[in-house]
């Protein structure tokens, strides 16, 4: 009861941080998208490159999220952001990488070449074949690796609230701190319905971006 009550009495402070949440992950994994998804088309004409590209993606993958941000305070205090914003958005964007690259480069690469070959005979060039046809069929694929770094990621971004990033994290290091599990409870709890919100969201979107040729 003590918990229901604390949420209710905080529901202003909960909307809020939840949208500072909300705005620090979009920063971050529309940067890796914008980002990635070009690294994931590109890597699929070299076999060595993305190699190379995914074994370094599936490394930043297996280092411990505080540790990130950690060894990121010395590097960007040199530029005076060495806690806040800018650790928090490099360190989730680092993160989304692998999901985004590794899915995109997988779809482009299983596109039935019997497509490519018939988009080839109607004189289309290689860019026209990757934007109308290649994409395209990917998409559902490309999203699902979208959806997974999202939803990883605003579970990570909490914890950028100990180098002073905000979001919902907040609770949860004050309710640490404070030995208030009123706070850590709510602060999860919020954490967890987000993610779940978040990714019901991105399943209508993949629905809605997927040719209607290929949705199920």
């Amino acid at each position: 009861m003590e918990t229901i009550q604390f949420i209710l009495e905080n529901l202003g402070l909960l909307g809020a941080k939840t949208l500072e949440h909300v705005l620090l992950v979009s920063v971050a994994v529309g940067i890796a998208v914008l980002t990635g998804v070009p690294t994931g088309i590109a890597i699929t004409q070299n076999e060595r490159a993305a190699k190379f590209v995914l074994y370094i993606a599936s490394i930043v993958m297996t280092i411990p999220s505080i540790a990130l941000f950690g060894f990121m305070i010395p590097i960007l205090s040199r530029i005076g952001q060495g806690i806040g914003y800018l650790p928090a958005v490099i360190a989730v964007m680092l993160y989304s990488q692998l999901p985004i690259i590794r899915n995109t480069y997988t779809a482009i690469n299983n596109v039935d070449p019997a497509l490519r070959e018939a988009a080839r005979g109607l004189g289309m060039t290689p860019m026209q074949r990757l934007r109308r046809v290649e994409i395209p069929l990917a998409i559902p694929v490309i999203m699902a690796g979208v959806r997974t770094a999202v939803v990883m990621n605003i579970g990570i971004m909490a914890i950028a609230a100990y180098i002073g990033a905000g979001g919902l994290g907040t609770f949860i290091s004050r309710g640490i701190s404070q030995t208030d599990p009123r706070q850590l409870i709510a602060g999860a709890l919020a954490v967890s319905l987000l993610a779940i919100f978040v990714d019901f969201f991105l399943a209508r979107l993949q629905h809605w971006l997927t040719p209607i040729g290929i949705r199920r």
